[in-house]
């Protein structure tokens, strides 16, 4: 569970601003819950996280992550305020969105540093989509089932319809047969005309 710690780490190094940021909450500790994993970290006097393994104290504040929402939040964090439940600290959680807004920034800039500025963005352009392909695929079935349901429900039949098409059918049935006795009794009477005569 110190991975995440760690890779923050990695990306506050170069960055002085957020680590300022985060040093504001020095001592203050959070937990993160992404399904059944739990990190719990600590911020220290230079803005660094560290990862404890259990926290002797209540955390200050805890973030909850659904998994499945997990790559869309990585995808596009300005969505955090969907994808996060946050339960304490309202400033700590502030500053963790204000930061985590910046991650696409971060991880562009440290792959254009490793790669190129071309191929660097590219890459963090491509990983940004992959990771938005499952809410992007998720969001099209739901459109493409909903407008199946609304035109089906457009075609489906009610009871009170069947019912009154039902007694429709029974009264032209009734018309039909009415007609076919006058034209029965018609026919009698012309057949029975010229012997009459």
């Amino acid at each position: 569970m110190a991975v995440p710690a760690a890779l923050a780490n990695r990306v506050l190094a170069r960055e002085q601003w957020a680590r300022d940021s985060l040093a504001a909450h020095r001592g203050r500790a959070f937990r993160v819950i992404i399904g059944p994993l739990i990190s719990a970290m600590q911020i220290d006097g230079s803005g660094s996280i560290e990862s404890v393994g259990t926290l002797d104290r209540a955390a200050d504040l805890t973030l909850t992550i659904s998994p499945f929402a997990l790559p869309a939040l990585l995808a596009d964090p300005k969505r955090w305020d969907e994808f996060v439940r946050e339960e304490g600290d309202a400033a700590l959680a502030m500053t963790l969105k204000g930061l985590a807004e910046t991650l696409p920034w971060f991880v562009e800039r440290a792959f254009a540093q490793a790669l190129g500025p071309v191929t660097g963005r590219f890459i963090a352009d491509t990983g940004r989509r992959m990771l938005a392909f499952p809410d992007y695929a998720g969001a099209r079935v739901g459109d493409s089932l909903a407008s199946y349901m609304r035109d089906e429900a457009a075609l489906a039949v009610t009871s009170a319809q069947a019912s009154r098409f039902s007694d429709e059918v029974a009264e032209t049935a009734a018309r039909v047969e009415a007609l076919a006795e006058r034209v029965g009794a018609l026919a009698d009477r012309l057949d029975r005309k010229p012997t009459e005569t």
